[in-house]
């Protein structure tokens, strides 16, 4: 022990110790691969890969632990953000939980929502730059808490995208706030209110990801995303195409290429281990500093908005929410979304929900759940 380390106080908040989340500390490495002794860069895993790593309540609570722990770390270089796998990073909220105990419930919904608005606020508060290694997919919540985050890596199989309006709720929880500040105001529309995802080299080319690196191998090689165009070409209308999906002839190809292939992630985690290195070689307080004030655009967005929209989000919950929710956890892998034209049809009516049209909505194969 050190001779200032018997009087040190813990700032921690509590002992971590919360299923589906994973913290680890990491040996600091120089830009030149050699080990800094005694200083670390945490990772912090979401481990809840059968359901792409969507977060719990519980694990909603472990994460903000971990951000507080972190950030009060003084070995601490960086933090990492990740999941466990190859397919998600996260996918948001676990919908089983939302529907089977959320649903209905909009008082306890708002409790939710104040746990997961902590979670956001502790990572945009982290004293420490906070890197989103992408493992896979980043979709609904999941991308709302990787743009919250200061820098994202991606390996280029990921997605990207939001949900809200597809099952039953909003993209309230940072992409509003947070999408016209990275993209811009029209791609920002574009993509809360259609729900359409996007690779990660569109990601990188609109200004969400900091790098990207290519994780399928095929033959003992590294390959870019063969599903999708990485060249810089335009289509019939003159448009710039990069990271486009590929359709007819040469999508069946990518698909063979995909399925001849390996994912290894080996790529990704030096891009993140450069990037660790490259912040270990500034002063801890000037890059502290520069972090606070880069982050104020996302920042100011997010405490302007975030209780008027926990309040939506839990009155919702007795609607759309629970409609939404119930469709994608009972309903079959393919027909997970509610029938909206005849939700908007009987809206016109003047029917109201309480009654029967919850049920009436629901996608033929989650009927017989509801």
């Amino acid at each position: 022990m050190g001779k200032h380390e018997s009087f040190l106080r813990s700032h921690d908040l509590a002992e971590l110790s919360v299923p589906g989340v994973v913290v680890e500390k990491r040996p600091a490495r120089t830009p030149d691969g050699g080990q800094a002794a005694g200083l670390y860069n945490a990772w912090i895993r979401l481990d809840n890969p059968e359901q792409y790593n969507s977060y719990t309540t519980e694990m909603v609570k472990g994460v903000i632990l971990a951000f507080r722990a972190a950030s009060n770390a003084r070995d601490v270089n960086c933090v990492v953000f990740t999941g466990s796998g190859d397919k998600a990073f996260c996918t948001g909220g676990n919908t089983r939980e939302y529907a089977k105990y959320y649903a209905g419930r909009p008082q306890e919904y708002r409790q939710y929502m104040r746990l997961f608005n902590d979670m956001v606020s502790a990572i945009l508060a982290c004293d420490k730059p906070v890197i989103c290694r992408v493992n896979g997919m980043r979709i609904g919540g999941g991308q709302e808490i990787g743009m919250a985050c200061d820098f994202s890596v991606a390996q280029d199989l990921a997605r990207f995208g939001q949900a809200g309006p597809k099952h039953g709720s909003a993209p309230i929880g940072g992409a509003t706030d947070f999408l016209p500040v990275l993209v811009g105001t029209e791609r920002a529309m574009a993509t809360c209110v259609l729900c359409e995802p996007f690779s990660a080299h569109q990601a990188y080319y609109m200004g969400v990801l900091t790098d990207i690196a290519p994780a399928l191998k095929v033959d003992g090689s590294f390959i870019a995303n063969p599903l999708v165009e990485t060249g810089r070409v335009h289509d019939e209308y003159g448009r710039l195409v990069f990271g486009t999906p590929k359709t007819g002839a040469a999508l069946k190809a990518g698909k063979e290429l995909l399925a001849r292939g390996a994912i290894d992630l080996s790529l990704l985690d030096a891009k993140v281990e450069e990037l660790c290195a490259k912040m270990l070689l500034t002063f801890p307080d000037c890059t502290t500093k520069t972090l606070e004030e880069l982050r104020k655009p996302k920042l100011e967005a997010w405490n302007r908005n975030k209780e008027n929209s926990r309040a939506w989000l839990a009155l919702n919950m007795v609607t759309e929410a629970r409609a939404g929710f119930t469709a994608f956890d009972a309903g079959a892998k393919d027909d997970r979304e509610v029938d909206f034209v005849l939700l908007r049809q009987k809206l016109a009516a003047g029917e109201g929900w309480v009654g029967e049209l919850h049920d009436a909505i629901q996608p033929k194969s989650a009927r017989k759940a509801t």
